[in-house]
Order: structure tokens, then sequence, then C-alpha cells
């Protein structure tokens, strides 16, 4: 369960980022995935709306309703902010990160590694040859 001081810090947040209970749709639809049977009983996936900017968030996280609703406004809320402070999400950074891991390295990168790794060959090939020596 949530703790009330939880709710209400949420509450002065949504309030402090001008989002209104008036301005939200809320839906709740039925879970998808693994979960068993009471996934595909209840419908405890919480689906909200902000109609002044758009943003859609679902949220299935947990298995009861309450507390999906709670972590949907809070989803929204970090979305809301984000957008008006222009501050990149956890989920936009992974994203970018997948991005650049992704990324081909440019010819001159591709040059600077092989040849760091050309280096180092030598560096233990002489090692090498010098053990045999003893």
């Amino acid at each position: 369960m949530i703790n009330k001081n939880k709710e209400k810090d949420l509450e002065e947040r949504m309030r402090s980022l001008s989002i209104f209970e008036e301005d939200i749709i809320e839906k709740f639809v039925l879970s998808s995935g693994r979960g068993g049977q009471n996934i595909q009983k209840t419908s405890s996936c919480v689906y909200l709306k902000h109609l002044p900017t758009g943003i859609e968030i679902k949220c299935q996280k947990e298995r009861s309703q309450k507390l999906n609703r709670y972590l949907a406004r809070k989803l929204l809320c970090a979305e809301i902010q984000a957008r008006i402070l222009h501050i990149k999400t956890e989920k936009q950074h992974k994203a970018e990160k997948i991005r650049r891991q992704k990324r081909r390295r440019t010819r001159k990168m591709q040059e600077k590694v092989l040849h760091g790794k050309k280096q180092r060959s030598r560096t233990k090939s002489l090692r090498k040859a010098g053990t045999q020596e003893l």
C-alpha cells in the first residue's frame, strides 16, 4: 500500500506542475504479458492521458490497481517536468546510450583503435621474445 505522505507529496508535485485531475482521462484496462490468471481477469493496468499536453502513460508494473494509479501519476509528473525543464528522462538516456553503442565508428576512429592494438601486440611479442632468451 501507499503511504499517505507519499500521496500528499505527489498531489503537491502535481499542483506545482499545474496538473489537475479534471485534465486527466483515466482508464483501467487488462494488463498484458506474464502474471497468471489474475492479470487476465482484473483491469489493473492504468492508462492516463493528460489532455493539455497530449501525454499518454500506461502503467502495469504492479498487481494492485491502486499502486499502478499512483505510479502512473508519478510517471506523468516526471514526463511533464522533463518537457517543461527540457531535461531528458531516464528512458531517453537509455535509448541514447543504445543508439551510441550501435553507431558505427568513423574511419579515423577505427584506424586509431587498430593502431593501439598493433602497439599492444608489439609490446606483448617483445615480452614473449625476451622470456625465451633467458
